[in-house]
């Protein structure tokens, strides 16, 4: 029996089996889990379990198995629970027990701060187009560093690699309001109908207000807006529609109210609102400096720590929309710099060999910007080396803001960012990240570690 199959099985006997799974999905390092009766999840076991690298216990039961695993865990719980990924089991079966904990879970998650569950809901949006992003802007990052080699961009080949690698940006409106509607409960597709109308290019033809509309103009955030009001208008046409026409009129309807109130309201205010986010990062890296790149490098991984980093994603694409390039990214990629330093410092210190093994086998995509492996298999629960590893990140966001580092793309970090960087500053960049490793192994070797918390490992 494959590695793979008996960590799925093991994971599925401690979360209360197959049949207490209500939905299962995973993104780049973790298997999400949504569980029928979150009570019959025995956390401590999970944790304990060979090749579980940490488990957090939020809105969905996330389970940290690292990259490339987890898609192989995923599929044989999908093959086990007969749920597709992503496919919500039907509760018309569920116990009087199991329905009163999904609404405690429910309960639960209403109590959450407003803000938290904004981002959450962004996570949901963006976290399954990171492989499409991810392998998109490794292509286009290889082709334009080709270019700027001495390629001719003209080559038939080379054509090839950037269609291959813009077109999910090309139509990234579409899936963002696909997945957008999807979120929130309303049919995927009025969604995507409402991401394609504010990127649509006969938008150019159209005066409102006395001035030519902007083609894009709110960028995501506007698509994200559009999608969520199609989902609510949908459902309270749906309401009062009779069946026998609903399939007629609830669509129709929905299209011709959304799409009116998108142009004259939503582009408007969205473009406001994208114009103003943009304007105050540009700012706070102008004026701030290298004390605002430290800050948010060095404040990157709590956020890594609860899942809330995707809900960072629409800025970075708001920025490439907007500016070509974003120089957010290379600032917070600086954060999984600074863990791979403190991980290395507490190999090079510590002589527990389940300790050593944990980051022997995190290090390596730890180098390629997979940081959850060793926030969850080790900093994290070490407790000091986490703070070490900010401390590391935040060193190197200083430099990457103050030397203006900047990307031509997102979904990769560490080392595989490189070819991304914008206007041949890939030395720069990879200094900044030799700056993090550097400062993150010296404080955690100096001031993060001692032997004796390796004990509870």
């Amino acid at each position: 029996m494959k590695k793979e199959e008996v960590l799925a099985r093991d994971i599925l006997a401690h979360v209360g089996g197959k049949e207490n799974i209500r939905q299962l999905a995973h993104c780049m390092t973790r298997v999400r889990l949504s569980l029928k009766d979150p009570t019959k999840a025995d956390l401590d076991a999970l944790k304990k379990i060979d090749g579980v690298m940490g488990v957090i216990d939020d809105e969905t039961l996330q389970i940290v198995v690292g990259p490339g695993t987890v898609n192989r865990v995923a599929d044989y719980m999908s093959h086990e629970t007969g749920l597709a990924i992503g496919e919500e089991s039907v509760d018309a079966n569920l116990t009087l027990e199991e329905r009163a904990a999904v609404e405690r879970q429910k309960v639960k998650e209403k109590q959450k701060s407003p803000f938290k569950r904004f981002l959450r809901r962004l996570g949901n949006i963006f976290i399954p187009l990171i492989p499409g992003l991810v392998a998109s802007g490794i292509i286009n990052g290889a082709a334009n560093f080709a270019v700027n080699a001495g390629v001719d961009r003209t080559e038939t080949w080379m054509q090839i690699l950037l269609v291959l690698g813009s077109t999910v940006f090309a139509y990234l409106a579409i899936l963002v309001g696909w997945n957008t509607a999807k979120e929130f409960g309303g049919t995927p597709v009025l969604g995507a109908i409402a991401g394609g109308i504010l990127f649509n290019p006969l938008l150019a033809d159209i005066v409102i207000y006395g001035e030519p509309l902007v083609v894009g103009r709110g960028g995501l955030f506007g698509v994200i807006f559009a999608g969520w009001l199609m989902t609510y208008i949908e459902k309270h046409i749906r309401r009062f529609m009779p069946v026998s026409i609903d399939i007629i009129f609830t669509p129709l309807f929905t299209v011709l109210i959304v799409g009116f109130t998108a142009l004259y309201a939503i582009m408007p205010v969205a473009g406001v609102l994208s114009d103003g986010i943009m304007r105050g990062i540009n700012a706070t890296l102008e004026f701030g400096g290298p004390v605002a790149g430290a800050l948010l490098a060095g404040f990157f991984l709590p956020l890594v720590m609860v899942g809330l980093h995707h809900g960072l994603t629409p800025i970075h694409l708001e920025l490439l929309n907007t500016v070509g390039t974003t120089a957010l990214l290379p600032i917070l990629a600086m954060a999984g710099a600074g863990q791979v330093g403190a991980a290395l410092a507490i190999f090079v210190k510590t002589s527990n060999p389940r300790l050593r093994n944990i980051i022997k086998g995190a290090i390596p995509v730890g180098f390629l910007g997979i940081g959850e492996p060793l926030l969850y298999g080790v900093t994290l629960p070490l407790g000091r080396p986490f703070l070490t590893a900010c401390l590391g990140a935040a060193v190197g966001g200083a430099f990457q803001a103050t030397m203006k580092t900047a990307a031509l793309g997102i979904g990769v970090s560490g080392l595989s960012l490189t070819p991304l960087i914008d206007d041949g500053m890939y030395l720069t960049y990879v200094a900044g990240l030799l700056i993090s490793y550097t400062a993150g192994f010296l404080f955690t070797y100096f001031f993060g570690f001692k032997e004796e918390m390796a004990d509870g490992i």
